[in-house]
């Protein structure tokens, strides 16, 4: 396509905002992580109170956010946000994390996860089906067709914003209707009344477990507090890529009024989803379990074979169907959720390739006003991360690094307030400075449980943002002789 464009093209409307706010939201992530939770806390309470203070601190931020938006209607979002608040160098160390880590480590694992369970309905995909083997690298079939479902979402959103937008509507009510269908289910039709006994006999009952089912350790007093914040990097993992819509401010129409609209409407739905959702699963399945219990409700949500929760809950229902009803809808579910995250990702490209600190090509809108080579760099680093297999254990390290560039961003609020106090702001942040300051106050605590209780997941995210810093200064360089 013919690079003419001169600029975007103003396509999402509030309702097309919304659905990429809950389809970025919404992947794989809700009907599992609640088993390593369980296991972590092996309390109900704690793990409501965990998913609880997750869409908190979600929907603060994103009221939050709104201020912002409002004030900066442009693409690029966050890292626009960063750079205006504290110099272009803070906007950096931002878009290089969300390129190497943040947005192409999340649509490589998102990928990964649509072809595995393409898997259940089409064995051939499988990891041990090795479909070409070069020594020194092999590619599985599960990998290829990750990759392929990457490459098609990239090719079609490179058509324009109207097909990136089409496809994301689609998915996003198709996946609402499934997940609805699920509650009801859950709620009134596969409800076990032993297991909601049983939960409740041990709601405020902490007993940590591994993985092999023994037992660590019976928590207690500041133990548990501790133990809620190292839970809490699965609940805020699931509930990240809701700040996806301030990427592609520059196509939303009226922006200062749609984006902060969608950012509250889109959490707060997605919330209420993950709490009901977790409520489902209480209803149906003892908290704890046997590690090799004979049935799904033996084993618990626990021990959930591979922790999936939700084709437990099914299968109470629809017995061995189960896992191909839920295959089906995650399938729906994380490709709808990748369209968001390709869609958005490339327009944090463009802007930073304006500011001389991305390929310049990224920078370019093809004729159709889409940034298409930005495109198809995430496409290409995204890929090597599927091969590589390492975007799992970089989405674990990168947990942290997120929470801080959140927690600097609503700090950037209350900079901006007197940096530029004469600005236009159509929508002020809800709450403040009271809820800004709350949120930066309870994420900040969560990141010093991480550094104290969990330095595998903190020091790699850190080092990771920490190597943006000579990388800026290169680009700049490059860039000044250029």
């Amino acid at each position: 396509m013919s690079e003419t464009s001169t600029g975007f093209r103003k396509s999402l409307n509030l309702f097309d905002s919304t659905a990429i706010v809950i389809g970025s939201m919404i992947g794989s992530g809700i009907f599992i992580v609640s088993a390593d939770i369980s296991r972590t806390l092996g309390s109900p309470g704690w793990l409501l109170i965990s998913w609880l203070l997750a869409g908190f601190l979600t929907i603060i931020a994103a009221l939050s956010y709104g201020e912002l938006a409002a004030m900066m209607p442009k693409a690029g979002g966050q890292y626009v946000y960063l750079r205006e608040a504290y110099n272009p160098m803070s906007g950096f160390l931002y878009g290089w994390t969300l390129f190497t880590v943040i947005q192409t480590g999340t649509i490589a694992a998102v990928g990964m996860a649509f072809a595995k369970f393409m898997g259940v309905l089409f064995p051939w995909f499988s990891e041990k089906n090795i479909w070409l083997d070069l020594g020194f690298i092999s590619f599985n079939t599960v990998q290829i067709l990750a990759i392929a479902s990457i490459l098609l979402l990239t090719f079609l959103n490179s058509g324009g914003i109207k097909a990136g937008k089409i496809i994301q509507n689609s998915f996003t009510v198709t996946k609402l209707l499934v997940v609805l269908g699920f509650l009801i289910i859950g709620l009134f039709f596969a409800s076990n009344s032993d297991a909601i006994n049983f939960n409740k006999s041990i709601f405020w009952d902490t007993v940590q477990v591994n993985k092999d089912g023994s037992t660590t350790s019976i928590l207690s007093g500041f133990a548990i507090i501790a133990a809620l914040g190292t839970a809490m990097v699965g609940t805020l993992f699931s509930s990240d890529a809701w700040n996806n819509i301030t990427f592609t401010a520059g196509e939303v129409i009226n922006p200062k009024k749609n984006i902060p609209r969608s950012l509250f409407l889109g959490t707060a739905i997605v919330t209420i989803i993950y709490i009901l959702a977790n409520i489902v699963y209480l209803q149906v399945l003892p908290l704890r379990g046997i590690h090799d219990g004979a049935n799904v409700v033996e084993r618990g949500m626990q021990f959930a074979t591979d922790d999936r929760l939700g084709t437990a809950v099914m299968s109470n229902i629809f017995g061995n169907s189960a896992a191909i009803i839920m295959a089906i809808f995650i399938i729906i579910s994380t490709f709808g959720c990748n369209n968001g995250l390709i869609l958005s990702g490339a327009r944090v490209y463009h802007t930073m390739s304006n500011d001389g600190l991305f390929f310049k090509s990224a920078g370019k809108l093809n004729s159709k006003g889409v940034p298409s080579i930005g495109l198809y760099i995430q496409c290409f680093w995204a890929a090597i991360l599927c091969l590589s297999g390492k975007y799992g254990d970089l989405l674990d390290y990168v947990v942290f690094a997120v929470l801080i560039f959140y927690v600097l961003t609503i700090a950037g609020i209350f900079i901006l307030r007197k940096k530029k106090p004469n600005t236009e702001r159509p929508y002020k942040a809800w709450g403040y400075p009271i809820l800004p300051a709350l949120y930066i106050l309870i994420a900040s605590l969560i990141m010093i449980d991480l550094l104290i209780y969990k330095p595998n997941y903190t020091w790699p995210g850190l080092i990771i943002v920490l190597i943006g810093i000579p990388v800026y200064f290169i680009w700049q360089k490059i860039n000044n002789k250029n």
